[in-house]
């Protein structure tokens, strides 16, 4: 009898020199298994990566992928909500899921001998939730509560507003969790079938990190798929997201939210490089020089020289198709005048000087050490697996990461800086400014 069981496609991608060994598994439905094996550790970290997200949502469905991460966890066939988080705290684990904008994952943390339990719950509510209606109506009053808790918190709002202020109505610059008037009246219907359509065997990645054995995980993904009705049978390739289409240009515009608060939250900043450009490296040191940490320039200008600010930093945004580059800054209204002119001038500045090299060797080793204490547990481990996998085709070792930063000279640096903040700013403000003028910036449209 000739065996025609579907064959996997295994192979070692990397073998890390501190005792991780990464494999990588390809189902023959398209489905990717990757591990790495840490002996050492006690814990394994186990996820379910799916390549959807917000920026995925048609506008009448927006904030429909994170609607579906709450109903996963309501049950499935096997499991009602409650045995599916007592299952894992039963056992001293614990079990999650995030949505982002051009993915979702689902995880759990265990000991290392409650892998297959893991393994078991976070692929049936993955592949088989039922999506009761009276699920549908529970949560859907439970994200119209977090999106009003989220309107509460003008520092977490004002990141929101600059991505629309820079995208405008491009799904990258909605909300994640959608807003009240795309939630209210989604159906049933429309959940579930965004759910078939989109969690497809070629459109998810399965990540593990700590003491495990490759080939036992791959058994066990295969037999827990299986069981919820995940077909094991070669499948058509899931719809991929190009990684070379652009995002349209827009107008830098200013984007204002009056509410009685006691502190201004601007954002100020500019696209920038989408996560596959070479040059990311450049601008993660750069930003770090600007406004990563205690020694930045902008912290030590604006609230250690002068205390205009407790909180102040940059940070960079990095999609398939775009980026972005940004500066936040908490103050009193009184001082935001000031403190944006701080923030353009020092901008300014570094675009046209750039920075020292002794700012660049700085920014460098902030770089490098974050890396790598990033990867200290399980599920650190986890998610470089699974983003690796799902959104850059590579898996870049510890060792290949550290020499990309070091390989940064500054003239790189400085080129980064010269181009990316040059570009012209978005400004995103929330707080007690009815009649302000923000208009230096550029169009007030809010």
């Amino acid at each position: 009898m000739v065996d025609r069981t579907p064959r996997a496609k295994t192979r070692t991608i990397a073998a890390d020199r501190l005792g991780g060994t990464v494999r990588r598994t390809v189902l023959p439905n398209g489905l990717r298994i990757l591990t790495e094996s840490v002996p050492a550790m006690r814990s394994v970290s186990f996820g379910v990566w799916v390549g959807v997200g917000s920026r995925d949502e048609p506008p009448h469905l927006a904030g429909v992928s994170h609607f579906l991460e709450h109903l996963l966890f309501k049950g499935t066939r096997k499991r009602s909500a409650l045995e599916i988080s007592s299952a894992i705290e039963a056992v001293g684990g614990e079990t999650n899921a995030f949505t982002a904008r051009e993915y979702t994952c689902y995880y759990a943390r265990v000991l290392d001998t409650d892998l297959p339990l893991a393994i078991d719950v976070v692929c049936d509510l993955v592949a088989d939730s039922v999506l009761a209606d009276a699920d549908v109506e529970t949560e859907r009053g439970v994200i119209l509560e977090e999106i009003a808790m989220h309107d509460d918190e003008p520092g977490e709002q004002v990141h929101d507003l600059f991505a629309r202020a820079v995208y405008g109505s491009h799904p990258l610059g909605r909300p994640i969790s959608g807003t009240q008037e795309t939630i209210s009246p989604m159906t049933r219907g429309q959940i579930r079938s965004f759910y078939r359509r989109r969690y497809l065997p070629p459109s998810i990645v399965v990540a593990a990190a700590g003491n495990l054995e490759h080939g036992r995980v791959v058994k066990l993904v295969r037999e827990s798929f299986a069981a919820s009705g995940l077909s094991d049978e070669p499948a058509a390739p899931a719809p991929r997201r190009p990684s070379t289409r652009r995002v349209p240009v827009r107008p830098p515009r200013v984007l204002v939210e009056a509410k009685d608060t006691e502190q201004a939250h601007v954002v100020l900043g500019c696209p920038g490089l989408h996560r596959l450009d070479p040059r990311r490296f450049a601008l993660g040191v750069l930003n770090n020089v600007l406004g990563g940490g205690m020694s930045s320039r902008l912290f030590q200008e604006i609230r250690e020289r002068r205390g205009l600010a407790y909180s102040v930093y940059s940070y960079t945004s990095q999609y398939a198709d775009s980026g972005l580059f940004a500066v936040y800054a908490g103050c009193a209204p009184g001082k935001v005048d000031e403190v944006l002119d701080l923030i353009r001038g020092e901008l300014a500045t570094v675009a046209a000087h750039g920075v020292t090299d002794a700012e660049i060797a700085r920014g460098k080793g902030m770089l490098k050490g974050s890396l790598v204490l990033g990867l200290e547990d399980t599920g650190s481990r986890m998610t470089r697996l699974g983003k690796g996998e799902l959104l850059y085709d590579e898996l870049l070792g510890t060792d290949d990461l550290l020499a990309r930063v070091d390989a940064v000279t500054p003239d790189e640096v400085r080129d980064v800086a010269a181009e990316v903040l040059d570009r012209p700013m978005s400004l995103a403000v929330i707080g007690p400014f009815e009649d302000h003028d923000f208009s230096a910036i550029g169009v007030r449209d809010g």
